[in-house]
């Protein structure tokens, strides 16, 4: 058998004890492997499988005869399964052992162990989905919020796709009258004018940066927003970290340096992803761990997409409460002044030429006072990347994100030809070089390497 006609075989679940696990087989001698080891109840006669049907029945050992499990046996003959292949499921109890055992049964009858992804990609080679649908199976599965599930759902519809296709026929369309007019100079066949096909270029050239543009503001759905936590020692950061997340995550005492490492976690504000992150106390120190600690710290609000600084309410601001605000000056993001319930001695007015346009929220992480509103003013912020997206935004990686703006590039350099040099020759280059970018996406022109590299990313049993 060459490689591509080989049966693969795999887990499909988490491995870990769980009521279900499942065994997956796919290839053409799917149903022969799994026919030497299904059996009835008794593990005694085999068992005929049921396409489109479940059968209730055991796994035994095709040699030894050993039995293994009681399973249910789910069959999907091709073209109507998700690799066009036969598949086979073994639906048995979900335990490690179990599952491996089954496993190495399947392999001993004559599949081999899948790679990672190697499902979906043989789904993608058959045709059943392209590039990007086979992209946003991962998006599927790691989506984090309900909002990222249903745009990682609309591309593996195709979504993305069909958007691509539009702007693809375009394209190629643009390319026919180009090379039409380099091709058949003299000949009797209507060729658009320099001009038109600069026109046609900007309509392209429109559409791919609307499609960017969607791409980037929803890219928050996908990636979330980072959220750092930042102030001097013993303000409340971690008190309020544990609240906005909803458990205790973090070690909260009432000396001052507790925290010295980075600790983050995940919540949902407004179905957008949040990673929250809680630092150390910024302040100068000649303690070696907790100085390593502030110094994490400055790296994380530099790289974070958004700052809560958090300000002991019950006492006047201070320098170093001042320090925290100049570092972050330039970062949005929220001034929180904790410990209202204490009684709030910090004026707010002294407050503003240190906290650029930050909003100041008044809370208590131990009461619960000013919660809501600073949850809703932190959505508010995670959401303003995305508030132009309008009503049908679309899932984009970085990968498709690099390849539309190569794809744009090179059409503008197409158009500038077009304009100025008024020459069809030298912008039908970068016209085709538009056109690999495009197909970089949907995989019409995507290399060995760049395939190995996305499908790797798959856990092996998808």
């Amino acid at each position: 058998m060459v490689r591509d006609k080989e049966t693969i075989a795999a887990i499909s679940t988490p491995m870990g004890e769980g009521a279900i696990g499942i065994v997956r087989i796919s290839g053409v001698y799917a149903f022969d492997i799994a026919g030497k080891v299904f059996r009835d109840p008794s593990g005694q006669r085999k068992r005929k499988l049921r396409p489109w049907g479940v059968r209730y029945g055991s796994i035994v050992d095709c040699r030894t005869g050993e039995y293994i499990d009681e399973v249910l046996a789910v069959a999907m003959p091709a073209p109507y399964s998700f690799t066009r292949e036969d598949i086979v499921e073994f639906n048995c109890h979900g335990g490690t052992g179990v599952l491996t055992k089954v496993l190495e049964t399947v392999i001993k009858c004559g599949a081999r162990l899948a790679e990672p992804g190697e499902f979906t990609k043989r789904a993608f080679l058959a045709g059943r989905i392209d590039l990007s649908q086979a992209e946003a199976v991962i998006d599927v599965i790691r989506a984090k919020t309900d909002s990222a599930r249903r745009l990682s759902l609309e591309n593996l519809k195709g979504g993305l796709s069909s958007k691509v296709s539009m702007i693809r026929e375009s394209v190629l369309g643009l390319l026919a009258h180009i090379e039409a007019a380099i091709d058949f100079p003299q000949e009797d066949i209507e060729v658009l004018e320099i001009q038109d096909m600069a026109e046609q270029a900007g309509e392209v050239i429109s559409g791919l940066n609307s499609l960017i543009n969607l791409g980037k503001s929803s890219r928050i759905y996908r990636d979330g927003v980072s959220v750092v936590l930042a102030g001097k020692p013993n303000v409340g950061k971690s008190s309020l970290f544990n609240v906005l997340i909803g458990k205790q995550r973090a070690i909260v005492t009432h000396i001052p340096g507790t925290t010295r490492d980075i600790i983050d976690d995940w919540t949902t504000i407004k179905g957008v992803p949040v990673r929250l992150v809680d630092t150390a106390g910024m302040r100068k120190t000649e303690d070696l761990v907790e100085k390593l600690g502030v110094e994490a710290a400055n790296r994380q609000a530099e790289a974070a997409d958004l700052v809560i600084v958090v300000i002991d309410g019950s006492c006047p601001v201070d320098d170093e409460d001042k320090d925290t605000l100049f570092r972050t000056v330039d970062k949005p993001g929220i001034i929180a002044i904790n410990k209202c319930d204490l009684g709030v001695k910090v004026n707010e007015n002294n407050i503003p030429p240190y906290a650029g346009v930050k909003k100041i929220i008044q809370v208590s992480a131990r009461t619960g006072e000013g919660i809501d509103e600073l949850e809703k003013a932190l959505g508010e912020l995670a959401t303003t990347e995305i508030k132009d997206a309008g009503d049908n935004p679309v899932m984009v990686n970085l990968r498709q994100l690099e390849a539309l703006e190569n794809a744009m590039r090179s059409m503008e350099d197409a158009l500038n030809i077009l304009n100025s040099i008024k020459t069809t020759d030298l912008a039908a280059i970068d016209i085709q070089e538009s056109l690999f970018w495009l197909d970089q996406i949907t995989g019409r022109s995507a290399s060995d390497d760049l395939m190995d590299k996305i499908f790797g990313e798959f856990c092996i049993g998808k």
